[in-house]
């Protein structure tokens, strides 16, 4: 049985095993706010019995950002009137495109994971109804959580979620992993992590889209790795460097495999912007 844990007065996270990914429900005195929904049917069944051990307050939901692992849950814990948060991007993302990427997220998790990977494929999808496009503020029945979308990283629509000093970071903050970069903004997210930083507070506690509670030095160390990886791609871009080898010259060659994975996908995510803005610019 998988349940929540309080991390501050009001506030719980749960972790839930299958990717390690966080979920957060924030408890106020008539309502309550559940940050993620994860990837099933089945999964949200879990989150949504163990959101009731915590309370019986009705539940507003948000998505962090588009990958199925934060939202495919909506439909099975949204009733008709349910107000479901997250940023244009999302909400665009999984209304006109959500049959395109569950095939693809299919596809991607067959070979680690077959029950998994056909769950996904045939979850239903409900996308928000409540878009954030920079700035909201919630009355969580009594208690203020602020949404905020802080400009591109690991998606387009990375919306984040602060309630005194717990910040919802989602995938923006990656713990225990090398950031993911398939549907990334590599030139766009240092600066990105910089706008979450100067609004967080000192004291914050971090929760990552995945992985164990961090602070705002995790988060200055983050910014610091992604800066140097902007460079080296951009350095690289400018004297036509092969893909392969800036990969291996960047700081997530340490993660082995997996890092070196991320670090081809975010060089050639940064040669592709780059390629764009110069095309643009000859325009």
């Amino acid at each position: 049985m998988t349940d929540f844990t309080e991390v501050a007065d009001g506030v719980f996270v749960l972790v839930y095993p299958t990717l390690r990914v966080n979920c957060t429900l924030i408890v106020g005195d008539t309502g309550a706010l559940l940050v993620d929904t994860l990837s099933t049917r089945a999964q949200a069944r879990e989150l949504g019995d163990a959101a009731a051990r915590i309370t019986a307050k009705p539940l507003g939901l948000v998505n962090t950002h588009f990958h199925y692992d934060h939202c495919l849950g909506n439909a099975t814990l949204a009733g008709p009137s349910t107000p479901i948060w997250g940023h244009p991007d999302c909400v665009r993302e999984l209304r006109d495109h959500g049959t395109a990427w569950q095939r693809a997220w299919e596809q991607e998790l067959l070979p680690e994971d077959e029950a998994l990977a056909r769950e996904v494929g045939r979850t239903p999808i409900l996308p928000p109804n409540r878009p954030v496009p920079h700035r909201d503020v919630v009355d969580v029945g009594g208690r203020t959580v602020t949404l905020q979308w802080h400009g591109r990283g690991h998606t387009a629509g990375d919306l984040v979620a602060t309630t005194g000093s717990v910040v919802v970071a989602g995938d923006l903050v990656e713990e225990g992993a090398p950031p993911a970069f398939g549907d990334a903004f590599p030139l766009d997210w240092p600066e990105t992590l910089a706008s979450l930083a100067r609004a967080v507070p000192a004291d914050a506690m971090i929760v990552p889209g995945h992985g164990e509670l961090v602070d705002t030095e995790f988060l200055g160390i983050a910014h610091e790795e992604l800066a140097a990886l902007d460079w080296l791609i951009r350095e690289a871009h400018g004297d036509g460097a092969d893909v392969a080898k800036v990969a291996a010259a960047s700081s997530l060659a340490r993660w082995g495999g997996p890092g070196l994975r991320e670090a081809e996908l975010a060089v050639r995510r940064g040669y592709a912007q780059l390629d764009a803005s110069t095309a643009n610019t000859l325009g």
